[in-house]
This record gives structure tokens, sequence and C-alpha cells, in this order.
């Protein structure tokens, strides 16, 4: 934001040092970027962050010096007269779109003569524009007086030919399909729904609060014009400036919540100003639409909150001061505490901690000590930040590298992979990414183009996995957000189940981890599968096609999983648990079952854990599947496998190690239909 030194002069007195002022700006939260001679002016860069647009105008900074320094503040209070006809007599304004322009106003001078605007204002639009756009140069005296009122009060204003809007009327509405407009940029620009457009009977006049239209705009044969001033919309302002790349100083003002009691202020102010330098009558009243609800609610502020977290104690008279001079209307007030009302420009003022802060840097940060004693409470992380940084040092232990991809990916890639959800994702019309315009519903996808890249450049051993959100579009509203930890390995699946598996081991989680069989478009049809933990769907594995790896420019084989932290978050026991360790040897014992080819893995280890005390019974290991038809038989195989025995009492007896081994096989048998070999 280029402030200029003259203009500013003109509401505050700056009899301070420049260098000091600059300095004073920069550490209550006006960072001072530079300073530039203009003609015989100067042009102050300062950095004003988003919270703050009351301060994208010189009354605003205006304001800021008077409290900074306790001075008196002297704005123009704009009362033009109204000679002509009522204003909405002969014109009408309609608002179709309140979502995106909540309020419109219109003030209508006829009989104006344009040329060129007072040289003082021509001045001091110079050292503002100038400094960024060296070939500026005033336009006519009511467009400069739109971009005066514009950077003295930083509510935007546009100005319309009056005889060039077609039937006497406004519509403010949505644009329509691939709706081509004619910018007084002199570009076409084609829009599309969701962005709002001012329009008159037939056509667009304007883009809402980034650009007027080449149609409509003043000229040197301009007699009576229109002067709109309104609230659109921040995030369509945001939404359509990006999707048109097309900014303008209009734009960075419309993206941020400006004060809404500005709209007619400023819109006065332009007409008193057009009335002195252009003459002509202006008809009586507003041209009013829609209205602005939003009103500022009050904040208590407690007086004991000062010391406690600014660390030093200030006054009670200097603190109501400075929430006074700052705007702020004060509601009640008692030994203990102040309350007040924010003004309508400083909707950043919602909390007493907004408060505070006022406080700390009006009354100046560098009056508190660097070792001043404020009491701190120890944090303390998530259940949520707990499970995450385990499974970081779980993955990263095994040998798996963290990613970090992109949120919004292209709409191909969400047909492609989409096991949480089959409905169309959430898309947006200004994508991060040339091609990425769709909320991702799977962090596979986002994986495989990471595998791919890695594989391009001479890395095809890469395994990677991610904690990061998928966006499940709901039948309405937003799209229901879930975190997922997605993982890619060039592994098989059985490589990839062992991973899972580690991960809850280190996580203590002891539920029953289920696998069935799914058929995924992406995934092999023999080597795909749901997971279940518990009995609640937990997410799912599977190895990638022929077709998946071609549809990822996959040269080497590749698997992939992709399961849901809230289940890890609610199963996983974070609080270290002690047990004795055993001073009893264990003893093992291999068992050869022959079973039915049906039968899977954690069917039979279910049927072993079933048979046997869970305090003799250690683990239970996969050894190795054989499979011999001329032997056994079409359709069954043989699986060996070891389970480890141990006492905690006594040292166990090869008797009683047989004894087990004879209970885990009769439940062989009896609940899975299998034999022991031999």
């Amino acid at each position: 934001m280029l402030v200029s030194w003259n203009w500013l002069k003109q509401y505050v007195a700056l009899d301070m040092d420049r260098e000091e002022l600059e300095n004073r700006l920069a550490m209550s939260g006006l960072n001072h970027e530079g300073t530039e001679t203009v003609f015989d002016d100067l042009a102050i860069d300062l950095e004003v962050t988003s919270n703050r647009p009351d301060c994208l105008g010189h009354i605003g900074v205006a304001r800021e010096i008077a409290v900074l320094y306790d001075l008196s503040l002297s704005l123009p209070d704009p009362d033009p007269t109204a000679a002509g006809p009522s204003a909405d007599s002969g014109f009408s304004v309609t608002i179709d779109a309140p979502e995106l322009c909540p309020r419109y106003t219109a003030r209508i001078i006829r009989g104006v003569k344009i040329g060129e605007s007072p040289q003082w204002m021509q001045d001091q639009l110079r050292t503002v524009f100038a400094p960024v756009n060296k070939d500026w140069k005033p336009v006519n005296n009511v467009v400069d007086i739109t971009n005066y009122v514009l950077m003295e009060c930083g509510q935007p204003l546009h100005a319309f030919d009056l005889a060039k809007l077609q039937g006497n009327q406004i519509i403010v509405r949505e644009a329509a399909e691939d709706e081509a407009f004619e910018a007084i940029d002199h570009h076409t620009y084609t829009l599309a729904p969701g962005m709002c457009v001012i329009a008159d009977a037939n056509r667009p006049v304007a883009i809402a609060g980034i650009m007027g239209g080449a149609d409509s705009e003043v000229g040197d044969d301009t007699v009576d014009i229109l002067i709109e001033s309104a609230a659109f919309s921040s995030m369509a302002t945001r939404t359509t400036s990006r999707a048109l790349n097309l900014h303008s100083p209009s734009s960075y003002r419309f993206e941020r919540a400006l004060d809404p009691e500005g709209i007619e202020w400023a819109a006065n102010r332009a007409c008193e100003l057009i009335l002195e330098h252009c003459g002509g009558t202006l008809d009586e009243g507003f041209i009013n639409d829609g209205a602005t609800t939003w009103q500022p609610e009050p904040v208590v502020m407690r007086l004991s909150q000062i010391e406690r977290v600014l660390g030093i104690s200030i006054d009670a008279e200097q603190v109501k001061r400075i929430l006074l001079a700052l705007g702020n209307t004060e509601t009640t007030s008692d030994e203990n505490s102040i309350t007040v009302t924010p003004p309508t420009w400083r909707r950043d003022l919602t909390r007493e901690a907004d408060l505070l802060e006022e406080i700390a840097r009006i009354h100046g940060y560098e009056k508190i000590p660097e070792d001043v004693g404020v009491p701190m409470a120890a944090s303390f992380k998530s259940d949520w930040d707990r499970v995450a940084s385990k499974l970081r040092t779980t993955m990263t232990s095994i040998g798996f590298d963290e990613s970090l991809t992109a949120s919004v990916v292209p709409a191909a890639w969400t047909q492609t992979y989409s096991p949480w959800s089959s409905a169309a994702p959430l898309r947006t019309m200004s994508p991060m990414l040339k091609g990425a315009d769709a909320l991702r519903t799977s962090l596979v996808p986002s994986l495989l183009e990471v595998r791919r890249i890695n594989q391009s450049l001479a890395n095809p051993n890469v395994e990677l996995f991610e904690t990061a959100k998928v966006y499940l579009p709901q039948d309405e509203g937003l799209p229901q957000e879930q975190w997922t930890l997605g993982i890619t390995s060039g592994q098989g699946f059985h490589h990839l189940k062992g991973v899972i598996e580690t991960m809850l081991h280190s996580l203590k989680i002891e539920e029953v981890l289920t696998v069935e069989p799914t058929q995924q478009d992406l995934l092999h049809a023999d080597y795909s599968a749901s997971l279940s933990l518990n009995g609640e769907h937990f997410g799912f594995l599977g190895e990638v096609n022929a077709g998946g790896l071609k549809t990822f420019s996959l040269r080497n084989p590749a698997s992939v999983a992709e399961i849901r932290m809230d289940l890890l978050v609610q199963h996983a026991t974070l609080i270290p648990q002690h047990s004795q360790l055993s001073n009893f040897p264990a003893i093992t014992r291999d068992i050869n079952v022959v079973l039915a080819e049906s039968v899977r893995w954690d069917a039979l280890e279910a049927s072993v854990r079933s048979a046997v005390d869970a305090g003799l019974l250690e683990d239970v290991t996969y050894q190795e599947t054989y499979r011999d038809p001329q032997r056994d038989g079409d359709d069954v195989k043989r699986v060996l496998f070891t389970v480890k025995l141990r006492r905690g009492d006594q040292t166990m007896t090869s008797e009683e190690a047989d004894s087990v081994r004879g209970q885990i096989v009769a439940a062989i048998e009896s609940q899975l239909d299998g034999n022991l070999l031999g």
C-alpha cells in the first residue's frame, strides 16, 4: 500500500520525524517497505496484512498515526447538495444474486463536464500510482475522482456513462456460461457461472468488484453519470479475479472484508468532489437494493489479563484511551473490565485476545522487557499428533519416505481410483496447478504420480507414504474431510500387508485386522482387499494392475494401500504399558496342515489363537504354502506355520507343548476342515 506524505497531512499533523514515524508504524503492524520521492512528495510503501483492510486507504493510515501519537484527526464529512429529481424515479437497481452482492447503491449526477482533474489531485494520485506503474497518467476528472476516493477511504467505486446503460436499470446477477465481456483494458474475457456481473437490461457492463466495461466507460462525450458503490462477496471476487487472471486495486480491496458503512460515505464523497470539479446536478437520494446485516459484537476486556498475557502493567485509563482512540465505543466499565463495541471498519476485533494485541502494539512492543516473567503452561500433543508422530517413526524406520502432495488433482484421477466415494468430486474454478481442478477423494493417485516422477529420475525403488485429508462429496453442503494414510510400495501385496501389521503393532493395536477380497478398477483382481479393524471398515490394499500401471506410466510393479487415520487414533494404546518379561524359555512347534485353497491365513491364525490360552501362546508365524495336486488333489494347499509357546510361572515341558499343539490341530479340523500332514 503506497501512501502520499502530502495526502496524509490533510487528515493529521505530521510534525514528527519521518523516519521515526515509519519505524513506529512498522512496530505497530504496518511494516515499512521503503520510501520513494515523487516530485515534491514522498511515496511511503507500507505492508498491510490481510486482516487490516481499513488501512488500504489514507484515512485508515492517518487514523493509525493519530492513535500512535495521540493526535487529533480531521476527516471530511461529505454532504453533497442534491437539486435534481428523485434518483429512483426513472432508474432501478435489482440484485438477483444476493450471495454475491449483499448490497448495491447508485447515485446519478446529470450535466457533468468532462475535463482534467485538479492538479493537486493528479499530483497525489501520481504519488501512489506512478511508482508501480511508470506509464500511469490521469484519465479525466470523473474517473480520477473515483480513484481518489478509493485511495482515500479504501472503498472502490465505479462511474458509468448513464446514457450507455440500456433499459434504465442495473441488474446484479450471476454470469451466464461462456458469456463474453470486454473490459476497459480492451481485453475480452469469457465468464462463467459463479462470477458476479453488473448488467443493464441486455448485457454485462462490469465484472463486479474488479473492472468496468468498455461499452459503458466515461468518455469525453459523457454528460450524465451513475456512481456505483457496493458490497461484493470477498470469496467470489477472489475466485473470479484468479480465474480470469484479472486484478485491480478494486479487486484487491473487495477480496477483503470492507467497512459496510463506508459504502454511502464513499458515494457521497465522490459526488461532492464531482459537483465541485465537474459541475452538474445530483439527483435526490440513493438507488438502493439489498442490505449488509453484519454488526460488530461487544467484546469484554479484563484488565487482569493485560499483565498476565503481556507481562507488564498498563494503567486502566491508558488502556481505555487506546481502545477508544481506535474507534471502539465503550459499552460498560467497572474496576475489573472494560466492554467495548468495535467500529465497523475493524472486523478483526472479535475476541479479548484481539484487544490485548491492540493495546500491546499501540502502547509499544518495545516497552515489554525481553526477560519479563510471563507465566506459561506446558502444552501437550493431541492423540492425533501422537499417532501421526509414531506412524512417521515406524514408516521411516522400515524404509519409507514421507511424501507431500497437493489436495487439488486432475479430475481424471478421481475417476481412476476413488474407493471411499463414487460421487463426483468438488471442482474449483481457479486451479492451483494447470489441469488440477478437483479436490482429491483418495491419496493413491497422487502417490502413484510421485512414484512415476521418481522412476523417470532413475529412482525406481522408492517407497512412499503420506498422511493427509481426502474430500468425500456429500449430497448437500461441503465435502466430508477424512484423514487417511496412503502407502505405495514396489513390493507385493503380502509385503504391504506386513507393513500395515507392523504399523498396528507399533501403535499397540490388538484388535483383529480382517482382510476380505474386493474389486477395484485400479487393482489386480487376485490381489485386491478391503480391510476391517475390529469389524469396522478400515481401508483398502492391493497391487496395481496392468491397466493402472499404464494409466500412471509406471514401468515397474507397484502396490498401494489407504487406511483411515481416525480408527488408528481410536484404537491406539498411547500410554506405555509394562509387562514383566518371562524368566522361562519358549518352546516352538512347526505345524503343517492341509487346507482347502479358499481358507485364508487370517482365518487360520484366528483358529489357532482361539484354541490356546492367550497366556501360553506368544506368537503365530506364517512360514510357507506348498501345493501338490497329484498327492493332495485340486484346490488344496499345505500351509506351514510356527507357534511360539511360553509359560510365565515355570518352564513349559515338551508334553505340555505337544498337548497345546494337539488343541490347535483339533481346532483346525473342526473349524476349517483341515488335517495335519502326515
